[in-house]
């Protein structure tokens, strides 16, 4: 079989640099869905990505379809001749061309026509418009008078077999082999010479790495060898370099300076201006402390570079300026002196406004530190003003630096550091893998904002569904339930929610709906962790009234430890058996010489702890080392209780004794009496199996 591989370049303007992989890996996909679909077999696939083209290379490309027989089913020979002639003629052909062939007892028509497969040069044209139409995009751009659009103007199109010219009209442009370079350095244009040569073609020509990760761990080596120059540290955010990469075709990174006199202002609102504005990396000295620079990366390799410092330094210079005048303003009036302001800023319609919702936070706060042990008053207080710096000139400005310039203002109003540090640190965590409050007094802030926020929106019916999540809810109960369980709290989840719709002042029946909600999100919890779901469902069937998230936590901790040891299948296999048997026995079948048994099974039914089984004597080996072992167990459950790693061990230790019982022993004994007991020995097992977690939930 042929094969040559399939090179598709489109030139454009400048693309968004935060969609530009997205963009990219879209074309790709959907390229090759259509390579498929019509039965194209190829090797590898390469995605290409640079500010102004996508690209795709497909290697070992099916240079034609194979071909293909074509059969279609008709009428049975018993339908009526109009039937008969209308299939014929839908296959073009004369009825006496159909194919008879007998289906199931029953005579058909068929018609078989062998499909010659189509060249792969004669289909690309297809193909590709089709995968650059699909791409999603959200506001696309019309440009001339072309009924075209895309998320930018298109300028040039490239499509090639190997060493030729796939011919091509897509969007306005006649495709070729002639690419472009950098806009005002080196060669404006040329061609390339064959398809498998594209990226090297690229880099020789134009110095441009069209590989995106390429180019971006070239920046990432460009920018670390500048800060070591500087002696000092880069600190490389992922997505700012993301970015980056995606503005530059031919990087070159530098470094600049700033005065020193902007270091008074916090360190986070002078990186955010870097950051935000400008796209720089900021750097720090060895004691870790901000320096009065910053690394750039230019799209251009100058013969000058002085200049191009000198015209970032002038750009920087302003953004600093206005984030100096924002702290000086911003210091001028308390935090404590907003809080009146916050009433009129809404919080949510139906919700009241934000001064509304740290009124709530401050009362949860405070409960919640009573709790866990936390500083009552100190985290009321924070809680109190965890909002008023969403009416500073400085958040105003820089968004992501609220409740960071909170903790700097309430140090500046003379607040105790520990409020000041509360409310620093009450957004976190802001997503996956972030940090968790440092301090007892942040984490009581930090519950009661996400909990109020949950509570109060899924109070008003915007509870989220499979699909759609506006108001984020499902990560906030993710964050909830990471503070919950890695600061080890004993607080009461089904208590909290409670406390908070109490202070909405909602009606009480949407608490066991948003219990359940923020419950069903340890799944996602724990799959990070590469947790078995079934691990988590056994735990939570076995919670019952016990609403402390660590100590389920624990539970699941101790049940994944149990999966993990081979001798676990035996006793989840036991469980199966030992309920089966129940499902067995009714009423009739414990009467009689069984009451004291009947009555034992109940009772604990009912919950009500009777030790009828320490009474039973046994002459049969197997029955008295399977009533030893469960002794043994409960003694070591008791000493214990939330220890569950010891009863997972103490279980574990029950497995040769259930073994050995089940060989060698009828359970529904002819001796009634017998019978009884090695029913009510059998009852005790159950529940020893489910003291941590129901059993049943890990068999397969």
């Amino acid at each position: 079989m042929k094969t040559q591989d399939f090179l598709l370049e489109l030139g454009t303007e400048e693309l968004p640099p935060k969609l530009l992989k997205q963009l990219s890996n879209s074309l790709s996909s959907n390229l090759t869905q259509q390579l498929s679909a019509l039965n194209l077999s190829f090797g590898g696939v390469v995605s290409f990505a640079t500010p102004r083209r996508l690209a795709v290379l497909v290697s070992d490309l099916q240079s034609q379809q194979e071909d293909q027989m074509i059969e279609r089913k008709g009428p049975a020979l018993s339908a009526p001749a109009q039937a008969v002639e209308g299939f014929a003629k839908s296959c073009g052909v004369d009825i006496n061309a159909l194919d008879k062939r007998e289906l199931k007892g029953t005579d058909y028509y068929f018609f078989t026509q062998e499909k010659k497969g189509s060249k792969t040069q004669d289909l690309l044209e297809n193909i590709v418009d089709t995968a650059i139409k699909n791409i999603p995009i959200a506001r696309s751009m019309h440009w001339g008078d072309l009924d075209f659009n895309f998320v930018r103007p298109v300028h040039w199109l490239v499509m090639m077999l190997g060493s030729d010219i796939v011919k091509a009209n897509i969007m306005g442009l006649d495709s070729g082999n002639s690419t472009r370079g950098m806009r005002f350095t080196g060669e404006q244009a040329f061609s390339i010479n064959n398809a498998k040569d594209y990226q090297k073609t690229l880099l020789d020509k134009a110095q441009i790495e069209v590989d995106f990760d390429l180019r971006k761990q070239t920046i990432r080596t460009q920018v670390m060898q500048v800060a070591s120059e500087n002696n000092a540290t880069a600190v490389i955010d992922e997505s700012l370099l993301d970015e980056v990469c995606a503005l530059v075709e031919y990087p070159c990174a530098f470094s600049g300076n700033f005065d020193k006199r902007f270091l008074k202002v916090p360190e986070e609102a002078l990186i955010s201006a870097m950051k935000a504005h400008q796209k720089y990396f900021h750097m720090l000295d060895a004691k870790g402390k901000l320096l009065p620079a910053f690394i750039s990366v230019a799209n251009i390799e100058s013969s000058d570079l002085s200049v191009i410092v000198d015209g970032n330094e002038r750009v920087i210079r302003p953004r600093l300026t206005d984030s100096e005048f924002f702290w000086e303003q911003d210091k001028s009036r308390t935090l404590a002196s907003r809080i009146a302001k916050l009433d009129s800023v809404l919080f949510m319609e139906g919700l009241g406004s934000m001064g509304d919702k740290a009124k709530r936070i401050e009362k949860l706060s405070a409960y919640i530190a009573d709790i866990i042990g936390a500083n009552t008053k100190h985290s009321a207080r924070a809680g109190l003003l965890s909002k008023t710096d969403l009416i500073t000139d400085m958040v105003g400005e820089f968004a992501d630096l609220q409740g960071v310039m909170g903790g700097y203002y309430a140090l500046n109003d003379g607040e105790d550091p520990v409020v000041a540090s509360a409310i620093s640190e009450h957004y976190h965590p802001r997503f996956s893998g972030d940090t968790l409050p440092c301090t007892k007094e942040g984490l009581c802030v930090a519950i009661a904002d996400k909990v109020d926020s949950i509570v109060g929106i899924y109070g008003i019916g915007h509870k989220p569904t499979g699909s759609k999540d506006p108001y984020a809810l499902k990560r906030a109960a993710l964050g909830l339930l990471r503070m919950m369980i890695e600061s080890k709290s004993q607080l009461d989840l089904f208590g909290l929610i409670k406390q908070s719709v109490k202070l909405y002042e909602f009606d009480e029946e949407i608490i066991q709906d948003i219990y359940d909600f923020i419950v069903s999100r340890l799944e996602m919890y724990y799959q990070e962790q590469a947790i078995d779901k079934a691990v988590v469902r056994a735990v939570l069937a076995k919670k019952g009234s016990n609403n402390v998230v660590y100590d389920w936590h624990l539970r699941i901790g101790a049940v994944h430890i149990f999966v993990q040891n081979e001798n676990s299948k035996s006793l989840i296999e036991a469980d199966k058996r030992i309920r089966n048997i129940f499902k067995d026995i009714d009423s009739e079948d414990m009467a009689g010489g069984c009451s004291s048994s009947s009555q034992s099974i109940s009772r604990r039914k009912d919950g009500r702890d009777t030790n009828t089984y320490k009474d039973i004597e046994f002459t049969n080996q197997f029955d008295k080392n399977l009533l030893n072992a469960c002794m043994k167990f409960k003694r070591k459950r008791d000493e214990d209780k939330q220890d569950y790693l010891v009863i997972i061990d103490a279980l574990l230790e029950l497995k040769p004794a259930v073994d050995d019982f089940f060989n060698n022993v009828r359970v529904l004994d002819d001796d009634v009496e017998l019978r009884r007991d090695r029913i009510t020995l059998l009852w005790e097992i159950m529940i020893s199996f489910s003291y941590i977690a129901e059993f049943s939930y890990l068999s397969k």
